[in-house]
């Protein structure tokens, strides 16, 4: 059967549709389930919230398109179906000496995925987003497949295509430069950051290719701010194989993510780093996506999901990221994932989320004072002149949208030139009316 109904729901479980899903696993069997008009196209499921759902609707699953077609070691540039993962190109080139330019925190994400949210990584102060990196794609729209380029005739469509949220036609493959790397295993550097001043201070000066920050999101007064800067190179040399995974068998009671139980973890997570800091050799995977080493986290949060705040402010904007995350700690709601980045300005479309600044996400489970916290923070997201992530996404207001993202007409455009029947709506799409008028 071509089409099979079923409930589905993006990575945070908070919001859920039904409807009909095809899983091609040739472009054959792509271009048959799309005899009767586009639809939708989806990967692996990674956004958070409701950019991946159509209610009532069809999608089609692009998760088993996942062939690496053709690559070239003297440019580094690979040619790859869209339902390829990160992890997967990470894993294979990694010991030739090449990895993704950009790689968000899962490597479950698709090729696809990775350029409809126009992704950014631990380097994205040095590299800049995903689909800069992107030399050409293949589109599949309703009069048929062409390819797009970021220079030329096919410019303005490569613009609402990347961060486009698969508005302008289903992709299909993409031509991407990969980046060289000295290995396949990271040489990181650990320290503990003791708090908010410093930890932005660390991030401004840091040279390392990658970098991170964990952010202990439950402390308050002095200690407000602390967490553990990571600094990442690549490197040669021999690390322990770990083929096990950790897998979460069934959805965890509320009081599992209590307030002090998050404050306890957090208190014992800050300070497994020693006080003078540490350098640590890691596999390639175990920095880059170290929570997909435990299959099915998401059901930490128990059976009604979680919901995260991921926002960007410009580097003047800091003091009210520091507001927020006062904000966050007095309201003891958060969990024990909040991560703290330094952005630099790449970004490659429209609505792709970048700007130079600082980057700030917490997750919370889904619970109406959290939605309630997180209606606030993104008020003072926008009265920063910040903008959301479409990829974390789940609760935001259109109008908000619109104001965070002044290209939203030129997308508008692109959009309604591209796919004018509307047949590739989301949900996303809907709750925001990105699609209509003002």
């Amino acid at each position: 059967m071509l089409w099979k109904s079923a409930e589905y729901s993006g990575w945070g479980r908070a919001l859920t549709a039904t409807g009909e899903i095809a899983r091609p696993e040739r472009m054959a069997g792509l271009e048959a389930a799309l005899a009767g008009g586009l639809v939708p196209a989806i990967g692996m499921r990674r956004s958070y919230g409701d950019a991946a759902l159509n209610s009532g609707g069809r999608v089609v699953d692009m998760s088993r398109l996942d062939r690496m077609l053709a690559f070239d070691p003297a440019t580094g540039i690979l040619e790859a179906e869209a339902g390829v993962r990160i992890g997967d190109i990470a894993a294979a080139f990694a010991p030739r000496g090449f990895l993704p330019p950009v790689m968000p925190g899962t490597g479950f994400a698709t090729i696809g995925g990775c350029i409809a949210q126009d992704v950014h990584g631990k380097n994205h102060h040095s590299a800049g987003s995903f689909a800069q990196h992107v030399l050409s794609l293949r589109l599949r729209q309703a009069g048929g497949t062409i390819e797009v380029t970021p220079g030329g005739r096919t410019a303005e469509l490569f613009r609402a295509t990347a961060g486009g949220l698969g508005q302008t036609g289903i992709i299909l493959s993409a031509r991407l430069r990969l980046m060289p790397a000295r290995g396949d295993i990271m040489m990181v550097t650990e320290r503990r950051v003791a708090g908010w001043d410093q930890f932005l201070a660390l991030l401004d000066a840091s040279t390392a290719t990658y970098s991170v920050g964990w952010i202990d999101a439950t402390a308050r007064g002095g200690g407000l701010g602390r967490g553990i800067l990571e600094e990442g190179e690549t490197g040669t040399g021999l690390v322990p194989r770990r083929d096990r995974f950790r897998k979460v068998p069934f959805n965890a009671p509320q009081f599992a993510l209590s307030a002090p139980v998050v404050r306890a973890f957090n208190t014992a997570y800050y300070r497994r780093v020693p006080e003078s800091g540490r350098t640590v050799v890691k596999p390639i995977s175990d920095f880059f996506f170290p929570l997909d080493r435990i299959h099915d986290w998401n059901r930490l949060y128990g059976r009604r999901g979680f919901h995260q705040f991921q926002c960007v402010v410009p580097v003047a904007g800091a003091p009210a990221l520091r507001a927020m995350l006062e904000t966050i700690a007095a309201s003891g709601l958060a969990s024990p994932l909040a991560v703290l980045k330094r952005m630099g300005p790449g970004r490659a479309g429209h609505l792709s989320f970048p700007m130079e600044g600082y980057t700030l996400a917490v997750d919370f489970p889904n619970r109406a004072e959290a939605r309630e916290l997180i209606k606030r923070l993104e008020d003072m997201t926008l009265a920063a002149q910040g903008r959301l992530y479409f990829a974390k996404d789940s609760l935001a207001r259109g109008a908000d949208i619109r104001a965070m993202y002044p290209e939203v007409p030129a997308w508008q455009k692109a959009v309604a030139k591209a796919d004018p029947e509307g047949r590739l709506a989301t949900d996303m799409v809907r709750r925001l009316g990105l699609r209509t008028a003002r």
